[in-house]
């Protein structure tokens, strides 16, 4: 999955096996890009699946970070590159859980479902505030991105890939798409027709779990759940709890009972 410049690269499309149900679209984290998502796609074999990179990140380093709403936009202009003009579920974490917000207010009859893991949408400060500092402070260092992948308890064979591809993402634009996301902002879904199901994992840090109430209360049809025991990037850390969630979410729209309700 890395090219020769030393840059993950992963395709955007992968058409489903059979019959398609529908299309389903991932949008990744921040400091990763649509790679994150290969453990997904075997549980999704009959849809097909567009796992966009965001501007500024994966394949799409050498773009500027267009700001929230911009990469909203983005979203459905990529989709409709690709000749799909019906509805599809969206799905998408941290970062790419704030974006398919952002999208679901922006561009309501795109999406016949959305959801979204660990979407902050209040403030952020204390030691997330921290962190981003040291990264900035550290942000060519190999040896840092390989202690972020611990944290984020990635796989080792993905840890890697991680340090790559955060040696690879402007500076510039990472400062910029950080201010947005820490600045917190509440969507309003009041206009989505469609199901959203908004997840944190339970050892998430806290504004992370808080924002599911606010986004809970940002539209007329949000179900709001845990994950019990995850961390931020639990697509990888229990990927049959995650897969298991996604599949039943998209096919009928129900919350697997491994989620719990928030408390």
């Amino acid at each position: 999955m890395t090219g020769t410049d030393a840059r993950p690269v992963f395709p955007e499309l992968h058409p489903a096996s059979a019959t398609s149900r529908g299309t389903v679209v991932l949008l990744h984290g921040g400091n990763v890009a649509n790679w994150m998502w290969a453990p997904q796609l075997p549980a999704l074999t009959d849809f097909d699946v567009l796992a966009l990179d965001l501007p500024a990140f994966g394949a799409r380093v050498g773009e500027p970070w267009p700001g929230l709403p911009g990469a909203a936009d983005d979203v459905v202009a990529r989709i409709r590159s690709y000749g799909i003009d019906r509805p599809v579920h969206l799905v998408g974490l941290s970062l790419g859980g704030i974006v398919a917000l952002r999208a679901l207010e922006r561009h309501p009859d795109a999406f016949t479902s959305g959801l979204a893991s660990g979407a902050a949408v209040l403030r952020v400060g204390g030691t997330a505030r921290s962190t981003a500092w040291l990264q900035d402070r550290f942000w060519d260092s190999p040896a840092f991105w390989r202690a972020q992948a611990r944290a984020f308890r990635l796989p080792r064979d993905s840890r890697e890939l991680y340090v790559e591809h955060g040696l690879s993402i402007d500076r510039e634009s990472a400062r910029r798409m950080l201010g947005e996301v820490y600045a917190g902002g509440v969507p309003d879904l009041s206009g989505f027709p469609g199901d959203l199901l908004a997840v944190a994992g339970s050892r998430e840090p806290a504004v992370i779990r808080r924002s599911l109430g606010a986004i809970a209360g940002a539209g007329p049809h949000v179900t709001t759940r845990l994950a019990p025991g995850m961390h931020h990037v639990w697509n990888i850390e229990d990927v049959d709890l995650f897969n298991d969630m996604l599949r039943i979410w998209v096919l009928e729209r129900r919350v697997t009972a491994r989620l719990v309700e928030p408390r």
